[in-house]
């Protein structure tokens, strides 16, 4: 189990975040300001499109694919976004040093048959080297499709940009860990990827899905972005104590359970798919996602199995020597519940734990997915965000979670 008292304690955070998980979240509005002013200065302010594609495509892996998921949910039904994974991968070759290449390097992408000139392939990679992202490239530019490529300059992937008359976009890395505390992967070809990746691949996206109108943002939604990230990097700092830091609280609500992410609308579906990878990478922890209505159904069998609190405690078969406290299920229900008109203030401090007599109507399976929990016993704990805007409650519930997810990582490495 995890010992709370370690999240109050900064020093033993601080050492134990050897890869420095809880700063580069920290700079993650930083990195939006730098990369929407790195994107104005590569071109996309000139950009004069003509016209909106017919399609958006996102190819990447990792956060650049969670990226093309948070656009698609804020486009909606009135554009096509589709995100395109690896589907395939090969024996990357070996550098001259013999050093093991990264998993990544060898992993392939094709596009669509029915992609063509009509079409737009936005192609986003932080380290530039995967050589299947090059051949995308061509193959977009053999088919006559616009091509927009965020990537490290001076990468391979940059370069294989210019040669084929994309728009390149850089990407803007983390600070570098200190050189006296170094990180030890513990599989070298699949490294951990940087927590705030995230933001350095979706500003650009989002700036340019601006420029071709694929999106109704606000002109200053960006920057106003980079200041809610700044705002929840205060308020979940290490020395910010667990009663008052959401972060820390949701983190050891979080401890000895599975969670169940569940999600309210597209947006808070994004969300929690973006928290379970972020539990599986940063805290070690099985999550399941999934949106309400259909994940009531795809997930109602747990609460009469051995996970649920209704489990059968005299289970005659059941190993008692030197039992450990059983693992129960933990429903996360995130939710976009915008303000209503003229309501000022209550968003200011990020998306909030929603108790359980509030006394504002809930959507029919918001109501179902409590009742369900009530009936079993399951703990269900529900975290809303009230910002009239899509893209700012994304971010509200995005960075709360991403901060959880590092400090149960961190905290239970040190139990």
């Amino acid at each position: 189990m995890l010992d709370d008292t370690l999240l109050d304690d900064p020093a033993a955070l601080q050492r134990a975040d050897r890869d420095r998980s809880l700063l580069a979240l920290a700079g993650a509005g930083a990195r939006v300001r730098t990369a929407l002013r790195e994107a104005a200065a590569a071109g996309l302010d000139r950009l004069d499109p003509d016209g909106r594609p017919r399609a958006v495509l996102v190819a990447g892996h990792g956060s650049a694919l969670t990226a093309g998921e948070i656009l698609a949910a804020l486009a909606g039904s009135a554009s096509l976004v589709v995100p395109l994974p690896p589907t395939e991968a090969s024996a990357p070759r070996a550098d001259r040093s013999g050093a093991r290449p990264a998993f990544t390097a060898g992993l392939g992408w094709q596009l669509p048959g029915w992609v063509g000139p009509l079409d737009l392939l936005v192609i986003s990679s932080a380290d530039g080297g995967e050589t299947g992202l090059i051949g995308l490239a061509e193959q977009a530019y053999a088919r006559g499709c616009s091509l927009v490529v965020t990537a490290p300059p001076g990468s391979p992937l940059a370069g294989a940009a210019l040669q084929v008359r994309a728009l390149p976009l850089p990407y803007v890395t983390a600070a570098q860990p200190d050189e006296d505390r170094p990180v030890v992967a513990a599989e070298p070809d699949l490294p951990a990827e940087d927590p705030a990746a995230l933001w350095s691949h979706l500003t650009p996206l989002l700036a340019l899905a601006q420029k071709i109108g694929l999106t109704q943002l606000p002109y200053d939604a960006l920057p106003a972005v980079a200041d809610l990230l700044d705002a929840t990097a205060v308020r979940c700092r290490p020395d910010a104590a667990a009663y008052t830091n959401p972060a820390k609280g949701l983190a050891a609500r979080l401890a000895g359970t599975v969670p169940l992410l569940w999600a309210e609308g597209p947006i808070a579906d994004a969300a929690a798919t973006r928290f379970a990878a972020q539990l599986a990478e940063r805290a070690g922890r099985p999550a399941l996602a999934g949106a309400l209505p259909q994940v009531l159904t795809a997930h109602r069998g747990m609460f009469i199995g051995q996970l649920g609190a209704g489990a059968d405690p005299d289970d005659f078969f059941r190993d008692r020597v030197d039992e450990p406290d059983p693992l129960h299920l933990q429903v996360l229900l995130l939710r976009h519940v915008p303000a209503p008109a003229g309501a000022t203030g209550e968003e200011d401090d990020g998306p909030a734990e929603v108790p359980e007599d509030d006394e504002r109507p809930r959507s029919f399976g918001a109501g179902r997915a409590h009742r369900l929990a009530a009936a079993h016993d399951v703990r269900l704990t529900e975290y809303a965000s009230t910002r009239p805007d899509q893209l700012h409650a994304l971010a509200d519930l995005v960075a709360l979670t991403d901060f959880a997810a590092v400090y149960l990582g961190l905290a239970a490495a040190q139990s």
